[in-house]
């Protein structure tokens, strides 16, 4: 029997808690990420209010300097540490499978120079558009449009583009490349980057409307992905016969591999946290996991380099939680995490090698402090172990600490 009958992980996209021990081993614009530091950085520079997080016990994870506007709580609800990354990875899909139990020890193809003319001239071949050459660079999202969208609505010429992650994004106007036809131009791009020397870990659609001056991109975008190349703590529990919901783009991320109820793509964080309710208040959802991506902090904020703007987005969860919380029964556990830092106030535009937060509540906790620090994985190996599961490749169950 679980301990505990419906697990709920929810990921603050970017939301680190300070550079990882090996963060100079990693670099932003030619600067090492051993001073990064998301959440520390944003206390400090703009001030940070999230007094339902810091309940849970936010501010009292150790810290060589506590968050400056984060106090700890004498009496914590819920039960807190930080989590260090084995995989050679600093992205979004390493960040996740490590989570659910994969050590990735060989790092997806990045492209800080463009995609090679190889590439370029096989999507062109088979689209018939040309690709824009001055876009084929690591570019903002918002950036690149503002900047090659008034040439795509005059010629129809595709903007591709990359950024710090393995990815290869193309950028298409609604009006002038149709959201199927971008959609079959990025599945053929999926199907010439699936091994070295263009291993990338997803290929993104980015669909935009309006005029120059005024373009706003859609939520038509679609990632294509590829499957995680060992079995998950997702696919153990699939296997099993227990729920899974994924709420945003946890899908995407996984390739849809040991999913079984997926809540479709977020909005915004806040249509997330209203898809994330939806699932858990459903009749349907009476045991299980659900597994939920907000990422609006990287998307829109962190990339950009926009600390006000990540830290209003901070404070727009923490005033949902409530929310969550009301929705959790008896038995639920609630786990708060992130994938890997994007420091707002750091060199460059590139995500940051950081420890992650990890809180975790319950209504049935008799206790509540510090649980010892440790690794990503060990989030799935407790799920695992709640479930009665086998775990994946890594990770330690802390199941027992939570009491």
């Amino acid at each position: 029997m679980s301990k505990f009958n419906r697990i709920h992980l929810i990921v603050l996209d970017s939301v680190g808690i300070g550079a990882a021990p090996d963060a100079n081993n990693f670099v932003n614009a030619g600067v090492p990420d051993g001073a990064s530091d998301t959440l520390g950085h944003i206390s400090k520079t703009v001030g940070l209010n999230v007094p339902n997080m810091a309940k849970l016990g936010l501010g009292n994870i150790p810290r060589e300097q506590p968050l400056k506007t984060v106090p700890a709580e004498s009496n914590p609800t819920g039960y807190a540490t930080k989590l260090e990354e084995v995989s050679l990875g600093k992205d979004t899909m390493t960040g996740h499978w490590e989570i659910m139990g994969l050590n990735i020890t060989e790092p997806f193809d990045t492209f800080w120079n463009g995609f090679p003319e190889e590439i370029l001239t096989q999507i062109e071949e088979f689209s018939g558009r040309k690709v824009i050459r001055e876009a084929n660079k690591p570019y903002s999202g918002t950036a690149v449009i503002d900047d090659f969208g008034p040439r795509q609505m005059e010629t129809g010429e595709l903007i591709i583009y990359t950024s710090a992650d393995p990815v290869l994004q193309i950028a298409a106007h609604e009006d002038i490349i149709p959201v199927e036809e971008l959609y079959r131009i990025c599945e053929f791009a999926r199907s010439i980057t699936l091994e070295r020397p263009a291993l990338l870990g997803r290929i993104i659609a980015r669909p935009y409307v309006g005029e120059p001056g005024n373009f706003t991109r859609t939520s038509n975008r679609r990632d294509l992905a590829i499957s995680p190349f060992a079995p998950t703590v997702l696919d153990k529990l699939n296997e099993a016969g227990i729920d899974t919901y994924s709420v945003g783009k946890i899908s995407d991320i996984f390739n849809g591999e040991g999913i079984n109820h997926d809540m479709g793509h977020n909005k915004s964080n806040n249509h997330g946290v209203d898809n994330l309710i939806k699932a858990m208040t459903s009749e349907d959802f009476k045991h299980g996991f659900s597994f939920t991506n907000l990422v609006d902090f990287d998307a829109l904020y962190g990339h950009r380099r926009t600390p006000q703007g990540y830290r209003d987005c901070l404070h727009e969860f923490d005033e949902r939680l409530p929310e969550i919380i009301a929705a959790m029964k008896e038995d639920d556990l609630l786990m708060i995490t992130a994938d890997h830092g994007n420091d707002p106030t750091y060199a460059g535009t590139d995500h940051t090698r950081e420890y992650i937060p990890f809180l975790a509540y319950s209504p049935s906790f008799k206790c509540s402090g510090l649980i010892p620090v440790g690794h990503f994985a060990d989030i799935s190996a407790t799920i695992a172990d709640n479930f009665g599961v086998e775990k994946a490749m890594i990770g330690e169950s802390f199941l027992d600490k939570l009491v």
